[in-house]
């Protein structure tokens, strides 16, 4: 069973790019799909984004441009890019493996302040 490891920093200040990235062990990324979700304070879940198998990646329309996914396979890591944020953005991030019930990370949650 796959397990998963979000890292990230502590804390984003407005307008920079939050990068976070997971750490896959016990199987390759490129076996499966995989995928960002995050949950902000008093709201529910929300899907980010997926890479694939292939390195192909899919974002949630609602983020308007600002999500990219990238991969280091000789790592086994993929990683979150996500651009110009606001205090919205504040949220507890979680990789997931992309099916139900599949293996994912614990979660960091990134607070974005000045």
């Amino acid at each position: 069973q796959a397990q998963l490891q979000e890292s990230g920093p502590g804390l984003v200040k407005p307008s920079q790019t939050l990068s976070l990235t997971c750490t896959v062990s016990g199987e390759l990324i490129t076996t499966y799909n995989w995928n960002w979700i995050r949950q902000a304070p008093g709201k529910g879940l929300e899907w980010i984004g997926k890479i694939r198998q292939s390195g192909n990646t899919y974002y949630s329309p609602s983020l308007n441009g600002r999500a990219s996914i990238s991969r280091d396979t000789s790592k086994n890591q993929f990683t979150l890019h996500l651009s110009s944020v606001t205090p919205e953005d504040t949220a507890g991030n979680s990789c997931v493996r992309s099916e139900p019930g599949g293996p994912g990370g614990q979660g960091t949650r990134v607070p974005v302040s000045s």
